[in-house]
């Protein structure tokens, strides 16, 4: 059995991956949502982006898993990837869903050139907090009305300090096993690093043809690609 450690992106908490988990258990996996620290019903934490690396890392120690596969949906793609080689022989693989990925000494902002200075912006005008989307942001995302409601409901300030902080990395992160999920309508193409971690043999791309939020969008199509990641068809 296949344990999924499912880690949702900026603003949001374990409640996105809601319709995801029912899939995977009904095929006999573990699935664990977890909430990172600062977010949702633990917004209270004070987090930078090390505390979520070490939110990962205890859950799975925690509960006491093995054959992980950590999944990290956006901004989270940047703790789950320095999670997974901090985990050892626990790891199974890692799957980035439309994320971002850490780059030793690099921030969350470092990758993000363009948007960089309205970040900036939003976490100095909201008291060190990203301040969540709003529902017109996340048009032309391949999601329903009711969908957006739902984003936008569970969403909370995400705490800034996990994105201005360098990830820290041991070694390569093309020497992990890994599949890189792509949403085509947040664009055609992964960015020049995950382009070059592709080169790498021990890693896998996936297409889905919606946008940023398939745990919202396509849940049941996300569960059957996490679930092949691992060879069960």
């Amino acid at each position: 059995m296949t344990e999924f450690v499912l880690v949702a992106g900026a603003w949001l908490g374990s409640s996105a991956w809601d319709e995801v988990v029912p899939e995977l258990r009904a095929a006999g996996h573990g699935a664990h949502p977890l909430t990172l620290s600062g977010l949702a019903d633990k917004r209270q934490v004070t987090a930078g982006q090390q505390t979520h690396v070490q939110d990962i890392v205890g859950e799975v120690e925690r509960l006491g898993l093995r054959e992980v596969v950590l999944v990290g949906h956006s901004y989270s793609g940047i703790p789950v990837g320095q999670a997974a080689e901090r985990i050892g022989d626990r790891l199974a693989r890692v799957v980035f869903v439309d994320s971002n990925v850490p780059v030793d000494g690099e921030s969350f902002l470092s990758g993000w050139p363009e948007g960089r200075a309205a970040v900036e912006a939003s976490i100095a005008e909201h008291g060190g907090f990203w301040a969540p989307l709003t529902a017109a942001d996340y048009e032309g995302q391949g999601l329903t009305d009711a969908q957006i409601e739902r984003i936008v409901a569970g969403s909370t300030p995400h705490p800034g300090a996990t994105l201005t902080e360098p990830a820290v990395l041991t070694r390569p992160l093309g020497e992990l096993p890994a599949t890189y999920v792509k949403c085509l309508l947040d664009g055609a193409e992964p960015s020049a690093e995950v382009a070059e971690l592709l080169k790498s043999e021990r890693w896998r791309l996936v297409e889905m043809d919606t946008g940023h939020w398939p745990m919202f969008s396509r849940p049941r199509e996300l569960a059957r690609i996490l679930r092949r990641s691992v060879g069960d068809t």
